[in-house]
């Protein structure tokens, strides 16, 4: 009779574990020859800056800055070079309705996809869909779809 619980147990830890920190050794260096065109940012001559935020930890250590940009009518998430969270399953880059965004539970009514995260660290860049309307939105964060775990955030200012 004691043992009715273990295997309810045992699926409880595989999914509070599931979402912890994953050690890889090509993901936690970082080199030059990972940037891409389309998510590394570039010295721009026509870029302008509407709001920047500092990262915090939600389930994982976060830390940084992202910046909304507009450069020649589009709009971008950038997060500088010194962006670092936790490696994981499943990671995406969300902007989110409130300044605050659960650590679980993230429900699909309160955020648009940008897309999913390229790196683990360093400098990138993420277009926001031109239908989007950024006024919506107050945070964007590193986000865990399969366990809908949030891994920081940073709540934008104008």
């Amino acid at each position: 009779m004691k043992f009715r619980f273990v295997p309810v147990v045992a699926i409880a830890l595989l999914l509070m574990v599931s979402c912890s920190r994953e050690i890889s050794s090509t993901s936690s260096t970082s080199t030059s020859s990972e940037t891409s065109s389309t998510t590394t940012p570039t010295t721009r001559s026509k870029a302008s800056t509407a709001k920047v935020a500092s990262f915090v930890a939600a389930e994982h250590p976060t830390e940084g800055y992202a910046r909304i940009v507009s450069e020649n009518g589009r709009r971008f998430v950038e997060f500088d070079k010194s962006f670092k969270t936790d490696n994981g399953p499943d990671l995406f880059v969300i902007l989110y309705r409130n300044s605050s965004v659960p650590k679980t539970g993230v429900k699909e009514q309160d955020y648009v996809q940008l897309a999913a995260l390229e790196k683990t660290n360093g400098s990138q860049r993420y277009a926001i869909p031109k239908d989007v309307t950024l006024a919506n939105f107050k945070s964007v964060a590193i986000w865990c779809r399969q366990f809908n775990s949030t891994y920081g955030y940073a709540t934008l200012s104008s």
